[in-house]
């Protein structure tokens, strides 16, 4: 979700300096690469490079189609072969041992619903989108129908591209697009209704978003990790003097008052961790009772083991009674165990766990994991 910040914002700010731009996104990937599909690069006629397609080894050759992009207003395919050793033959050091289908489209700023218009659609609320990139791998010279439908849910934004595909095939697409949003997983699979075509049916996860109960100076360093992380952050705090906008300059909102003046502005959702920071049990206390009601993946609670059981007997006498699924979204102590002593060690510990938790993932060693080292490298369905 960063990058796709990244980009919309970069892309407005080369339409203000009138430079065009083209959009490059990593569709299908056979093998293992750096960047999975959906990866996303803006580059500027100027050659600002905003997101990236790799680890650095594809930039520079797709920066030039990019540029031929930009010069033809024609969309192109690009396909990268770095299974092959010779990896001279394209001016770029590669051995990622795949092969990677990037999709470059020029952004025309007075198109309706244009790629960029679109992604920027997927941060404008707290909803889960699927956005979809027509791509054909057999007709690599031929136009590409590109990004250009958009599902937020309820109904679906498209652009002037959807005019070459039938209306058998955009209903198969739909389904696919309502299936996505559904497993919460995305695809890739062959469009009905036509000779080669292909779909990246993609997945986009509302952005994450950290309620942080406290602004001591232990929060500082979390929170500039959450915001490198591109995490929208809400700080809580009933002082002041602490929960202010120089201390918190990355806060999309700092709320400062009592537990019972700020609970009902608080709203977490799916995608919300909530951590407990104040060093006042009893502010704690009144939070983590107002926010009981709420379904969300995680509860950090700072402090010792002790000091939750603590919280979890004072709800049981306010008669609140936590369920074994109340229980097993709260983590107390929280964060990973990978000996941290500082702010900053701690910090990353707690990050650390959040990501893995709204991830679904259990924190291991990768050296240790058994088949690739992406959850699901198998797109298709």
């Amino acid at each position: 979700m960063k990058e796709i910040k990244s980009i919309v914002k970069a892309y407005e700010m080369a339409v203000q300096n009138g430079e065009a731009s083209a959009l490059a996104t990593v569709v299908k990937v056979d093998g293992s690469s750096y960047r999975r599909p959906g990866a996303r690069m803006l580059v500027t006629e100027n050659g600002q490079l905003t997101g990236a397609i790799s680890g650095g080894c594809l930039e520079g050759d797709a920066l030039k189609k990019a540029q031929m992009v930009i010069f033809s207003e024609k969309s192109m395919l690009v396909t990268y072969d770095t299974t092959d050793e010779d990896d001279a033959k394209f001016g770029v050091g590669l051995g990622c041992n795949g092969i990677i289908h990037i999709l470059i489209e020029p952004i025309l700023p007075n198109t309706e619903n244009n790629p960029i218009a679109l992604l920027k659609q997927t941060l404008e609320n707290r909803e889960d989108k699927v956005i979809v990139t027509f791509f054909d791998t057999q007709k690599k010279r031929a136009p590409q129908t590109g990004t250009c439908m958009l599902f937020p849910g309820n109904g679906f934004l498209t652009n002037a591209n959807l005019d070459s595909l039938q209306q058998p095939s955009i209903e198969f697409v739909r389904k696919k697009a309502e299936k996505v949003l559904d497993q919460r997983q995305s695809l890739i699979v062959p469009v009905e209704a036509t000779d080669t075509l292909q779909a990246f049916v993609e997945f986009i996860a509302a952005p994450v978003q950290l309620l942080v109960i406290g602004a001591g100076n232990d929060v500082i360093p979390l929170t500039q990790l959450a915001s490198v992380m591109g995490w929208e952050l809400i700080l809580v705090d009933g002082r002041s003097d602490y929960a202010t906008k120089s201390r918190f300059p990355m806060a999309a909102q700092l709320l400062v008052g009592k537990a019972a003046e700020i609970l009902p502005e608080l709203r977490p959702d799916r995608r919300t961790a909530v951590l407990l920071m104040t060093h006042n049990f009893t502010y704690d206390l009144a939070i983590m009772s107002g926010l009981h009601p709420y379904q969300f993946p995680y509860l950090g609670v700072l402090g010792p083991k002790k000091k939750l059981e603590k919280l979890i007997e004072n709800l049981e006498k306010e008669g609140i009674h936590l369920s074994s699924g109340d229980l097993q979204r709260i983590y107390g102590p929280m964060g990973l165990n990978i000996g941290a002593e500082s702010p900053e060690e701690i910090a990353l510990s707690v990050i650390s766990e959040v990501s893995a938790v709204l991830s679904s993932q259990e924190p291991m060693h990768l050296r240790s994991k058994p088949g690739p080292i992406h959850a699901d490298e198998n797109f298709h369905g």
